[in-house]
């Protein structure tokens, strides 16, 4: 499966969907990038004439890419319209503000796979290559009987 293929799968759609490109992908890991549209909704009121985007935007843009998309790689085909991914955990440490119009690199890298549950250490740096945020996240991945 190739990285057009699995951002196509994720179950996001915009505005909500927070991956514009897969750089790298393997079993090991997975980079990928975002751009946070200075029209997107949340920085009208977050804040007031200085918007920021709010951290639990970052840590799903984190997850989107660092844990989802790694998902979707390793279960390769068998994910389906019927496979829901759900967020188990996720301890985050903050660094950086991230701005409207602001590019984030996400690396993430496995720490394990096994019975469904995906941990994995995700780092987002913005353009400079500063670190903005990271630490942890876990997904889980079932499948519903039809």
């Amino acid at each position: 499966m190739n990285k057009e293929e699995i951002v196509k799968r994720l179950p996001y759609s915009k505005p909500f969907l927070f991956v514009d490109e897969l750089v790298h992908i393997d079993e090991n890991g997975v980079e990928g990038n975002f751009t946070f549209d200075a029209s997107l909704d949340f920085y009208k009121g977050h804040f007031k004439d200085n918007p920021v985007t709010p951290g639990v935007i970052l840590i799903e843009t984190m997850a989107q890419i660092g844990v989802v998309c790694l998902g979707i790689f390793l279960l390769n085909e068998t994910t389906t319209s019927n496979s829901i991914i759900s967020l188990s955990s996720s301890a985050i440490e903050f660094s950086k503000p991230v701005y409207p119009n602001e590019k984030v690199m996400v690396i993430s890298k496995k720490i394990y796979f096994r019975f469904g549950k995906l941990k994995c250490d995700v780092l987002m740096k913005n353009e400079k290559d500063e670190e903005v945020c990271s630490g942890t996240i876990s997904g889980m991945i079932k499948t519903i009987e039809a």
